[in-house]
């Protein structure tokens, strides 16, 4: 299997993804091979999702090693429990992440097994780190399955927080020409975040 760095994401959105309907037919089928025990779906997992699956775990576990370790176990899990997935529920990159978020906390946990005392516990319900890094990581994937243009531009508005003018400075791009294709890009990640919500 080749490592992940050698595997690029697919960045064409599936068809119906754009659409906002429901499971693609990839998705569906990736599903049935799980179901089947089928070694190419576990090869499909690895190409399609194991970039954003890899990266994820690197950022939060923020140790290479540890990172590669807990993907293998994220793989074994997503070949052991293939026949759970239901592509009507959650999309396979959410269900993965779901898996690998599990396995960093536990890794985290491993490293820091000292519990806190009772009185050193903090009062009222805070969002955990590893939640937040999940939805960066959720949105970093469909940013991903945008046109390359409409994405650059996206990223330097919300990551690297540019204004409209700024971008058209660091870019060279006609303000219209912007304008546009971020009105695209917009329209295009909020289909993609519909057909994600639905399930």
């Amino acid at each position: 299997m080749a490592t992940v760095a050698e595997r690029p994401l697919n960045g064409a959105p599936p068809a119906e993804a754009r659409r906002g309907a429901g499971p693609s037919r990839a998705e569906r089928r990736l599903a049935a091979q799980l179901r089947a025990g089928d070694a190419r779906a576990l090869e499909a997992v690895h190409a399609q999702y194991g970039a954003t699956v890899f990266g994820y775990l690197q950022h939060t576990l923020r140790d290479r090693a540890a990172a590669e370790d807990v993907f293998q176990q994220v793989l074994t899990e997503v070949w052991r429990r293939g026949a759970q997935y239901d592509p009507s529920r959650a999309s396979v990159v959410t269900w993965i992440l779901t898996i690998a978020r599990s396995r960093a906390i536990d890794e985290l946990r491993r490293r820091r097994p000292e519990p806190l005392a009772p009185d050193e516990l903090p009062d009222g319900r805070l969002d955990a780190p590893q939640d937040l890094v999940l939805d960066r990581w959720r949105m970093s994937h469909l940013l991903a399955q945008l046109p390359l243009e409409e994405r650059r531009l996206l990223e330097l508005r919300f990551y690297g927080e540019l204004s409209q003018s700024e971008i058209a400075e660091r870019t060279g791009l006609a303000m219209g020409t912007i304008k546009s294709r971020m009105v695209r890009g917009l329209e295009r990640l909020r289909a993609l975040m519909d057909a994600e919500a639905q399930r």
